[in-house]
């Protein structure tokens, strides 16, 4: 509708109907939250039921957990479109309904995708999503470097999504079932063997690669380099995390019954690539002088704390995973719109040529400054609860793991606050390069609206702001984690997921995880927030400190970066051969190691 209305409604009536949809998505789905309770919604698609336990329909199976994540596609999309009303002001296209028709078809893949009981559905609304976001990365075709991110996303993303469809023709071999529970349930009376395996790592590549898991996360920084700004608040706000749902989802309904894939084996692979991925994105964010990439990377870093949140396979862990994902979607979305409107006052995403040229945008300084804080999981935001609960729920077993979660939420907020006091405050010396090497600088940008010179428009500051008030509030409510810690549990809950597709489910045994601020974990966040506050100021300011030992502090700091970064940069080359053969690489560690533990 809104592609052939387009042609003749004003631009004016095209905002007021993609936000009048957009907003009855979002009653929509907090009505189907408020009627599911804490229990799941079923419904077979034309009312094909399985008979005598055997299947062809497709079913649709909404808990809190997988409803909640579709509320929150829709809340941001919703924020999307607001942000976007005065955004294209003269549309790139002769088409001006073709960008909120995409957002709204990409809304459709992601909401479905968490919604789905059904794999092989599950694949066709992944791919939903994935063409439309390959579309809308390389939306402004008239620019080439946009053309060149979304082909390097479409073809990695594509290549995950052929391992995906192959693991699950594996798996409708073994079981001639497609539902999630059914394979499960037919999985269940066989034996873990090659075949299972090869499954397992297969069906996972797919959401692997769309979370932008360490070895498959290539794809990501060069696309949200490239894509609009509005596109980017969705890349990393709620794809990404759908990724980690779907890994999630996939393992407890279909391979974690008495003879799947082990528990352990999951908990200590996926950990382990969650680490890898936290301190990859991390330590890459701390390099990037280019905002966009900056703040992909963050997202990369925290990508795996996600990771781990779920591979803990613990109420726990799934609680805590929800509570971050929820106040990171706010957070990350607010501070994208920020840099959009540096981008279209100045053309520019380069920290270093933007020093100082943010002082009149007082308000955007103030709340990318707030998101950095954020970031850090500062109390009593959202982010720095759910960080203190995955905290809490690593303990025990992975005590390391809380110089993970402290250090990649100090050092990913550290450079946001670090760009936040470069370009809105001018504070410390102008900056310089640091060493030779490969840097994508973000200077000499296309600006993403045609008249620069124009003020800002409201919805492009207000739109953060309110962003960042759901962060915060994803913290302060209690109720909210009270919501999700029930939400955890019964998603955790297999035997639950299976009898509600056949009749009335039991209730969940066992407690709720606790999901309320303690000591321990306003201590931790307090602690990651002064450490980004710390690495910030000497970023800032230490060049301009005459102290030798700071020099030789610096020198040190360069000579490492030279030794062990430089490589680290050079792997992220923008090739899409290298980034093929990195999915091959992640591919056969993952099967080797699952085998070998199995």
């Amino acid at each position: 509708m809104l592609v052939v209305a387009g042609r003749r409604l004003p631009r004016v009536a095209i905002d007021g109907l993609v936000t009048a949809l957009a907003a009855a998505d979002v009653a929509d789905l907090a009505l189907l939250w408020a009627r599911t309770g804490d229990g799941r919604s079923v419904a077979w698609l034309g009312g094909w039921r399985p008979v005598h336990g055997e299947g062809v329909g497709i079913v649709m199976v909404g808990d809190r957990i997988g409803i909640g994540l579709a509320l929150l596609t829709a809340v941001l999309i919703l924020a999307v479109v607001g942000y976007s009303w005065r955004y294209f002001e003269q549309p790139p296209t002769e088409h001006p309904g073709t960008f909120p028709a995409l957002i709204l078809v990409f809304e459709a893949g992601m909401c479905g995708f968490a919604l789905t009981g059904d794999l092989f559905n599950a694949f066709v609304f992944f791919e939903l999503m994935g063409a439309v976001a390959y579309a809308l990365t390389g939306f402004r075709i008239e620019d080439p470097r946009p053309l060149q991110g979304a082909l390097t996303f479409g073809i990695v993303n594509s290549l995950a999504a052929y391992a995906s469809l192959l693991g699950i023709g594996l798996l409708y071999a073994r079981t001639g079932e497609l539902g999630f529970a059914q394979i499960g349930q037919h999985l269940a009376h066989h034996r873990v063997d090659a075949l299972l395996v090869a499954a397992f790592v297969l069906v996972l590549t797919g959401p692997l690669v769309k979370a932008a898991v360490a070895p498959f996360h290539f794809w990501l920084p060069d696309a949200h380099a490239v894509a609009p700004t509005p596109v980017c608040m969705l890349l990393s706000g709620v794809m990404v995390e759908l990724g980690i749902y779907g890994i999630a989802r996939i393992y407890w309904t279909v391979f974690s019954g008495p003879h799947g894939i082990p528990m352990a084996c999951f908990r200590d692979t996926f950990v382990a690539f969650g680490a890898l991925t936290a301190v990859v994105g991390a330590v890459m964010c701390w390099q990037q002088r280019h905002l966009k990439r900056m703040l992909a990377f963050s997202t990369v870093g925290h990508v795996g704390l996600f990771l781990i949140g779920v591979a803990l396979v613990t109420p726990e862990g799934v609680a805590g995973t929800a509570l971050y994902v929820a106040g990171h979607a706010g957070v990350k979305a607010a501070l994208f719109a920020v840099t959009g409107v540096l981008l279209d006052r100045h053309g520019s995403v380069d920290e270093y040529g933007l020093y100082g040229r943010g002082r009149e945008l007082r308000l955007g300084g103030v709340l990318f400054t707030v998101g950095g804080l954020a970031l850090a999981g500062l109390p009593p935001f959202g982010t720095g609860l759910g960080k203190a609960v995955l905290e809490h729920a690593a303990l025990s077993r992975f005590p390391w793991l809380l110089v993970v979660f402290v250090g990649v939420s100090a050092l990913t907020a550290g450079a946001v606050l670090r760009a936040a006091a470069r370009v809105f405050a001018g504070a410390g010396p102008r900056p310089r390069e640091r060493y030779a090497g490969p840097e994508t600088t973000g200077g000499g940008e296309e600006p993403e609206i045609r008249d620069p010179s124009r003020a800002v428009p409201p919805p492009m500051l207000a739109v953060p702001a309110v962003l960042l008030l759901g962060a915060l509030a994803v913290g302060v409510l209690p109720g909210i984690g009270r919501q999700l810690a029930l939400a955890a549990r019964l998603f955790t809950d297999r035997a639950g997921y299976v009898a509600a597709l056949y009749g009335p489910a039991p209730a969940p045994s066992g407690a709720s995880p606790a999901t309320g601020w303690t000591a321990e974990g306003v201590s931790l966040g307090l602690l990651s927030t002064l450490l980004a506050l710390v690495v910030a100021a000497l970023a800032v300011w230490g060049p301009a400190v005459p102290s030798g030992a700071v020099h030789r502090a610096r020198e040190t700091l360069s000579a490492t970066g030279r030794r062990v970064v430089l490589p680290l940069r050079r792997l992220h080359s923008g090739h899409i051969g290298d980034y093929v053969s990195w999915l091959a690489v992640g591919l056969a560690v993952l099967l080797v190691v699952t085998a070998a533990q199995v």
